[in-house]
């Protein structure tokens, strides 16, 4: 039974919110301002899952994760899907035209690089995490400093939303895995969705065969994500999700692809967030 879990960022995170959505507001959580840290927590033992964001509907794929989870055998338990609102905040009593600087992940400032050309005065600075950077203003009392954050960001740090909905495209959500040091006991009747990793020989046609024996086994393929091996260069491990109607289908074809691929890994076998 999952009683804590360990997030990327501080409470008012996005992390956050998926682990009231997916678990509820009593869980445990543990605060990391790094991924290494979050895994680093559960091969501990100190928290009982993680929540890792491992894909964004606008910048991609987040690929040091795909990393962590093969690495260190994490087992991928359960996926949710967050629609993703960034709003700009700030102390009381300032308007936009008050801010010079605006501090937030990389990647919130990616997702919301047009609507700062209006704002040509307004600098804006890379940091570790959205909601961590709206505690960092209350505490300090910065003015003329805002964020880029969530709306339970604002609430649990007293803070002003100067704008809301920043992102340049509107539609924006980002997709995170719950891992765990071992596999979910789910019943087979129960998974519809699985992740894998193989690896392949470097020859022609090796990928379209495998693809093949997906599409004979009757799975979807939903996503596909290459990984180069940094031991060998030029050569590239694959992870993919499936989803299928039937256990036995996707038995079927995870036998069939233990021959054929040089190396084959199950990272998790769960329920489809999407049904």
């Amino acid at each position: 039974m999952i009683k804590s879990v360990a997030i990327q960022g501080v409470k008012g995170s996005f992390h956050h919110i998926v682990s009231q959505q997916f678990f509820d507001e009593t869980i445990s959580v543990s605060e990391y301002l790094t991924f290494d840290g979050v895994v680093d927590s559960i091969l501990n033992a100190k928290d009982d899952a993680a929540i890792m964001a491992i894909e964004n509907s606008i910048a991609g794929s987040i690929i040091p994760n795909y990393a962590l989870i093969d690495n260190f055998g994490l087992h991928i338990v359960g996926e949710h899907y967050l629609d993703i609102q960034h709003h700009l905040m700030a102390l009381p009593n300032q308007t936009i035209d008050d801010i010079k600087e605006v501090y937030s992940h990389p990647m919130a400032l990616l997702q919301c690089k047009a609507f700062f050309k209006q704002y040509p005065h307004i600098k804006l600075i890379e940091d570790k995490d959205t909601a961590e950077v709206a505690q960092r203003i209350q505490a300090n009392q910065s003015k003329h400093v805002a964020a880029i954050a969530s709306r339970l960001a604002a609430e649990l740090f007293e803070l002003e939303i100067l704008a809301e909905s920043i992102q340049t495209i509107k539609h924006n959500e980002t997709r995170f895995f719950i891992v765990k040091t071992k596999n979910s006991e789910i019943p087979e009747v129960e998974i519809n969705k699985a992740s894998i990793k193989f690896e392949l020989d470097h020859k022609r046609g090796s990928l379209a065969t495998i693809l093949n024996v997906l599409s004979d086994c009757k799975l979807n393929l939903t996503k596909i994500q290459s990984l180069p091996k940094i031991e060998t260069p030029w050569k590239y491990a694959f992870f993919v999700d499936v989803t299928f109607d039937t256990y036995n289908d996707y038995k079927k074809a995870k036998s069939i692809m233990e021959i054929m691929a040089q190396d084959f890994k199950v990272l998790g076998e769960y329920k489809n967030a999407r049904l």
